[in-house]
């Protein structure tokens, strides 16, 4: 049976997809079929009763929105989701690459705003010629401009709004990165590199 709904640390992360727009040298899908216990890549994606029949089954609680793929991309399904978890009282965090208004060709955020306690946005690099060498969008160098564009929307909501970068980067451009987050509203997160 696919995972659609997994556990770490005692959270209950959702996988809706294995599909991305961006294909990141440094995301663990490149070369893993999940983490340790879960097999993540899916055999079909789940329409929403099928991931809140899972959840229900894993206790509910809390959610984060963070599979083998971007969550944005099966967004009615995640509004689905995000609106059972918030009526139970659950929180619910989104793990994106910021780029769905570009791919929907409209502003989502609104749409978002009520469902989303944290917009997780993976800045990644410090400018769009670095950031396009590592994520290698099918938006190409334009998507780093659309995903801060994202994020700026984002923060000028009630979400919580974080920029994520990996600690690969040079302490350097953790710096521009953070001058980067600060600019547009948002909080910098600097993850730790896990090849896990």
């Amino acid at each position: 049976m696919d995972t659609y709904v997994y556990q770490v640390g005692g959270k209950n992360y959702i996988n809706l997809t294995n599909r991305c727009n961006n294909a990141c040298d440094f995301c663990i899908r490149q070369n893993k079929v999940g983490i340790p216990g879960f097999s993540l890549w899916l055999e079909k994606e789940p329409e929403a009763e099928e991931v809140i029949a899972q959840l229900d089954a894993a206790g509910r609680g809390d959610v984060v929105f963070c599979g083998y793929g971007e969550p944005t991309l099966r967004l009615d399904v995640l509004k689905e989701v995000a609106a059972y978890v918030k009526s139970y009282g659950g929180k619910v965090r989104v793990n994106t690459n910021g780029l769905a208004n570009r791919e929907y060709g409209r502003d989502v955020v609104p749409e978002l705003e009520n469902l989303v306690d944290v917009m997780s946005i993976s800045l990644n690099e410090a400018s769009a010629e670095k950031y396009d060498a590592v994520c290698h969008s099918i938006y190409g160098p334009a998507a780093f401009d659309e995903m801060l564009d994202f994020a700026r929307r984002c923060a000028g909501t009630r979400m919580d709004t974080v920029l994520s970068v990996v600690d690969v980067i040079s302490p350097e451009d953790i710096a521009v990165c953070r001058e980067i987050a600060e600019k547009v509203g948002a909080r910098l997160r600097v993850r730790e590199y896990s090849a896990e």
